[in-house]
């Protein structure tokens, strides 16, 4: 399992609890005694784990899946940029403030950043790229590629 660079010690987990997160993948809304009753263990020992869980960062938070079609995000891109040297720090919190940016990651090879972006319309996606992403201090260069389907919006 990938380690948090900024909290290294992240904790072990074993296979209850793996079957704990695969069941809270799958249904966020799971009560613990539906949890519990998966993974064959008591309630009260359910309850505990999903609590270590939540407390140690595993479990940052329960959210719901959007359809992006459905919800009025029609055009869809993951957008790649090559950035400044030592200006990740700011650019990463300038990324987050831009609503349309549903995914950020810091990765290695030919760019630096890659995003996932959703816009109502080419328009809207278009003004994203043009008037924020490329205008951000930092960004050297930006490479689009339009999304045509998504297949799973986990």
């Amino acid at each position: 399992m990938p380690r948090d660079v900024e909290n290294p010690a992240t904790p072990r987990l074993d296979g209850i609890d793996r079957s704990i997160l695969a069941e809270l993948s799958t249904n966020g809304r799971a009560s613990v005694t539906a949890v519990a009753e998966a993974v064959h263990i008591s309630r009260a020992h359910a309850y505990s784990r999903i609590a270590k869980l939540t407390e140690t960062g595993v479990l940052s938070r329960f959210t719901a899946v959007i359809d992006p079609v459905k919800a009025g995000l029609r055009s869809s891109a993951y957008v790649t940029l090559k950035v400044r040297q030592h200006s990740w720090r700011e650019l990463k919190e300038q990324l987050r403030a831009v609503p349309e940016i549903h995914h950020i990651a810091l990765v290695g090879g030919s760019f630096d950043v890659i995003l996932l972006v959703r816009a109502e319309d080419n328009l809207h996606l278009r003004q994203v790229i043009f008037d924020q992403l490329q205008s951000m201090p930092g960004v050297l260069d930006t490479q689009t590629f339009l999304v045509f389907e998504d297949l799973d919006s986990r």
